[in-house]
């Protein structure tokens, strides 16, 4: 596409109608003239690193001409982004100046981060480069191989990135500079953080919004950013809202913001102006910050701001081919593009790196001459590449012992409370190294225990200003992630909770993050960093009431697509082993952590011991719900995700009374990462293990919480996977009931308990035989309560809700092994399944058959048999279990009729007692029996 068409260089905005009186706003300064050594020798940096910078671009040899140029002497492919690199070189100058002689401790934060070359030159002069890097001394040889390989495949790459000594954003996807500059300096109280924000990078929504940062800064425990908005007026090929914008519309613009406003352009002069406003502006933040510290801040304190304006592509070619390249959009990547087989170009090349005079600058060893290093700070940890905040700052938090918040196994709690419980401890723990970032959404997300002993840190609300708040809210996920980016880089730990289905907004964010970690985990001098975590909560099951807007957990997906040393996903079932998941995340380090749960009380079904060790497995055999514990089965039915377990249960509930014969095997998983391939993955079960917990060859039906596709690629590679089948998210949805967002996506109980008959019929005559019978019976089941819904505008149990009690249990004995893998870990407890069966008839049944067992209670003499939890009137036991039974005494030598074996059971009320139920109190009957002998 053309670019735009310009008939003058750094065209000037077009005036605005805004009284002249608002340049009064503008901060007005003395520009006592800056002594000259100091300012030749920022100018000599200044010239020195243009150099560098626009070598890097095009020079493989002769890089510091010591002959002409030839054609040979140009890399073949030019690469790299000169427009912006003269400002970014004017600031890091003059940061270094200012931190050399006001003894400042400063990061240098770079949002057009294609200006790379401008940085590791300015790194390559101070000598900061070379401490991470010997291959790029301060010499001849080091300068030649910066360079000569710089794009390249042997070199530094072309944005900044985590290989950049100094840097904490990674400069490729524009827009989050500001946001992760504010989270760094949060509890850094000494730290100050000078942030360039391109214009062009001004317009993005992030950055937008990134502005009101300052309001959620205190001034008394944290540090200050010190926004410089880079206005050089063009992007690559248009100029930006910024630039055509005239000096009274910016003033007006960022004084509502609530920022006083310096704007730095004397392009005469411009070394004292800068350095002038600087210090102004750090004179400004300590003042604000010694009012705060002393007891009397000061309210709505006004931030400074720079703008600074500088001609695109400064200092470089002015014109060629008719086009202007200084002062417009042809100088933004490589102004000279044809400088390999081009004369002209080629000469305009030698002719700008000679107007820098490398040979005023460089000594004959290629080291800089000390006029230069007496702007660059002595002591090597305050210099920008080698401040400690940017590679090695991490402190561990100190974390309570989770179990303290458990919840009683049997107990219905909603995972989001007792998290906020666990959080509120944490904060109290750690005053002034954990935060929590939420988009407005702490009450909503039932995690508003957090703020228990502590508060929301909004310093423009006279509410919760000044009060050392560990919360920031603010309705932005860009400002939520840029605020936990910057913040964990520079060591300390966070957590954003979020809606499952706007977690989203900040997928490429977050991408860009797990890019910027990757890097920095095989980069050597880089030490380890907090894991960043997300709780994903409000998820599509109970978004019922909100729509279909706010039903996506496609975050899942993104966060499954990084790289396996970065991705962790875990979709912990029910309250304690949220706890414990959290837990493990907050100790965790360089992760990407997704935890997806509840928020609305769901059955509790695990002791914390339990919970523990279920997590730590990652998967486990819930024995509870499955038959016989779970040994042969016919089918292996998976739930993964909260309420989508729930069905699983259930559906093995409708089975084993509607279909006994069938044998179920119930399969919980928390950890995704456990279901790759064998090595894709460090979590990833091995092929010996994966057999074992979900057998070797029987069918497995997965109830997932996701879209089934991510489990299909997950799943891709093991084998025997046509035994498989997934039901998951399928978007469909609507304002709703809870129970009808299952039957629309297909993965409600009905459903489950349908693909467990078409799977075990393969296997199982007897299932083979009814499987038509009970497949209609269950589409009967399906209509009547779609019906109920529509017809009553409710459903008659709310989905995920049900009573239950869940005893605990020993744990068993170790199964038999299939085809000799490890034993997998195994869950006990006594469950009462039988009322997930919440069909219209089923409901009607129940209660009929309730009043019945009451009338054969009361009419019954006690008898002496052992209490069996939950038993009902074997008159509703079709015969053919009985016969089952009476096999299974007769083996034992014992006789029994259906007439005694019904009286032995008249004593107990309510409830569905199973064939399996009564095998298994019979057996224990035999085991007391034969110990008695």
């Amino acid at each position: 596409m053309p670019g735009e068409v310009i008939d003058t260089p750094n065209p000037q905005a077009l005036p605005s109608h805004i009284p002249d009186v608002v340049e009064q706003l503008q901060v007005k300064l003395d520009l006592t003239s800056l002594e000259q050594p100091a300012c030749d020798a920022l100018f000599k940096f200044r010239r020195a690193a243009s150099y560098i910078a626009a070598a890097m671009i095009f020079l493989q040899d002769n890089v510091l001409l010591k002959r002409n140029l030839t054609h040979d002497d140009i890399k073949p492919r030019l690469l790299g982004h000169w427009g912006t690199c003269p400002g970014l070189i004017l600031v890091y100058s003059h940061l270094n100046y200012l931190i050399k002689t006001r003894d400042l401790d400063m990061l240098y934060v770079v949002g057009p981060g294609h200006g790379a070359p401008a940085i590791l030159a300015s790194l390559w002069l101070e000598g900061s480069l070379e401490k991470f890097y010997p291959d790029y001394s301060r010499n001849a040889e080091g300068l030649r191989n910066l360079i000569s390989t710089f794009s390249t495949t042997a070199g530094l790459p072309s944005h900044i990135n985590a290989e950049t000594p100094g840097a904490i954003h990674e400069g490729g996807e524009l827009g989050y500079a500001l946001a992760v500059s504010f989270g760094a300096v949060m509890d850094n109280p000494d730290l100050i953080v000078a942030c360039v924000v391109g214009d062009g990078e001004a317009e993005s929504g992030p950055t937008a919004t990134s502005w009101h940062a300052i309001k959620y800064i205190d001034p008394a425990e944290s540090g200050a950013v010190l926004p410089i908005l880079h206005l050089n007026g063009f992007k690559i090929s248009e100029r930006t809202i910024f630039g055509c914008m005239d000096d009274r519309e910016l003033i007006s613009l960022f004084t509502g913001y609530g920022y006083q406003v310096r704007i730095v352009q004397d392009l005469n002069d411009i070394d004292t102006d800068l350095h002038r406003s600087m210090t102004w502006a750090v004179d400004e933040i300590h003042k604000i910050q010694q009012a705060a510290r002393s007891g009397k801040p000061i309210l709505k304190p006004r931030w400074p701001l720079l703008i600074l304006r500088t001609p695109k592509g400064w200092s470089g070619p002015k014109k060629l081919h008719c086009q202007f390249i200084e002062g417009s959009f042809h100088s933004h990547q490589v102004p000279l593009p044809k400088a390999k087989e081009d004369k002209e170009e080629l000469q305009a090349l030698e002719d700008w790196l000679s107007s820098y005079g490398p040979n005023e600058l460089f000594k004959e060893n290629g080291d800089i001459i000390d006029e230069i290093k007496s702007v660059i700070p002595s002591e090597d940890s305050k210099k920008l590449g080698q401040r400690v905040e940017a590679y090695k700052a991490y402190v561990p938090p100190n974390l309570p012992d989770w179990r303290k918040f458990a919840v009683d196994k049997g107990s219905q709690e909603s995972a989001m409370k007792v998290t906020g419980k666990l959080i509120d401890e944490v904060f109290q723990l750690n005053p002034h190294s954990v935060r929590l970032f939420s988009p407005d959404e702490l009450e909503s997300n039932k995690l508003s225990a957090a703020l228990d002993r502590t508060g929301r840190n909004f310093q423009w609300d006279q509410f919760s200003n000044a009060r050392g708040g560990r919360v920031i809210e603010v309705l932005s996920e860009h400002m939520c992630q840029g605020f936990l980016q910057g913040y964990t880089l520079t060591g300390r730990t966070g957590i954003f909770p979020s809606y499952e289905s706007f977690l989203g907004i900040i997928h490429t964010m977050m991408v860009q993050y797990a890019k910027f970690i990757k890097m920095a985990l095989e980069t050597m001098w880089h030490r380890d960093v907090a894991s960043i975590n997300y709780i994903e909560t409000s998820t599509w099951t109970r978004q019922e009431h909100n729509g279909f807007s706010h039903q996506n957990p496609s975050f899942i997906g993104a966060v499954l697509k990084l790289k396996p040393t970065a991705a962790r996903v875990y979709l912990p079932p029910d309250a304690n082993t949220f706890l414990t998941t959290l837990h493990h995340c907050l100790k965790s380090k360089n992760y990407i952590n997704l935890m997806v749960g509840s928020k609305q009380p769901t059955p509790v079904y695990l002791t914390p011991e339990e919970a523990e060790s279920h997590c730590r497995a990652g998967a486990s055999i819930w024995r509870f719900c499955s038959t016989d514990n779970g040994l042969d089965p016919d089918v292996v039915l998976v739930g993964i995700g909260v309420e989508v377990m729930f069905e699983v249960i259930s559906a093995a509930a409708i089975l084993r009374k509607r279909c006994p014969e069938l044998r179920v095997r119930v399969i919980n998983v928390t950890d995704l990462m456990i279901l790759e391939n064998e090595g894709a993955h460090p979590h990833a079960l091995t092929t010996e293990a994966f057999d074992n917990l979900f057998t070797y060859d029987k069918p497995i039906h997965f109830n997932y919480h996701g879209y089934a596709t991510e489990l299909q690629g997950l799943l891709f590679g093991r084998p025997r996977l046509e035994r498989v089948t997934i039901n998951g998210y399928m978007e469909e949805g609507s304002t709703t009931t809870p129970f009808d967002m299952m039957i629309v996506n297909k993965t409600s109980r009905f459903h489950v308990a349908q693909a467990a008959l078409r799977g075990a019929a393969r296997r199982n005559e007897s299932v083979r035989v009814r499987q038509q019978e009970l497949y209609t019976e269950l589409n009967h089941n399906i209509a009547e309560t779609k019906k109920y819904i529509i017809e009553n505008r409710k459903e008659l149990v709310l989905a995920g809700q049900l009573e239950i009690q869940v005893a605990p249990r020993p744990l068993p004995q170790p199964l038999k092994r299939d085809r000799g893998a490890p034993r997998p870990y195994v869950i006990g407890a006594n469950f009462p399944t039988d009322a997930m069966d919440i069909s219209p008839e089923s409901q009607k049944l129940s209660q009929t058959d309730a009043a019945r067992d009451d009338q054969i209670a009361a009419s019954s003499q006690p008898t002496n048999v052992t209490s069996i939890p939950n038993g009902r009137d074997l008159g509703a036991i079709p015969a053919q279990p009985l016969n089952r039974i009476e096999w299974s005494l007769r083996e034992a030598g014992l006789r029994l009729t259906h007439s005694l074996l019904a009286k032995r059971v008249h004593g107990c009320r309510h409830g569905a007692l199973k064939a399996v139920n009564i095998c298994r109190w019979i057996g224990s009957m035999l085991v007391q029996a034969k110990r008695a002998d």
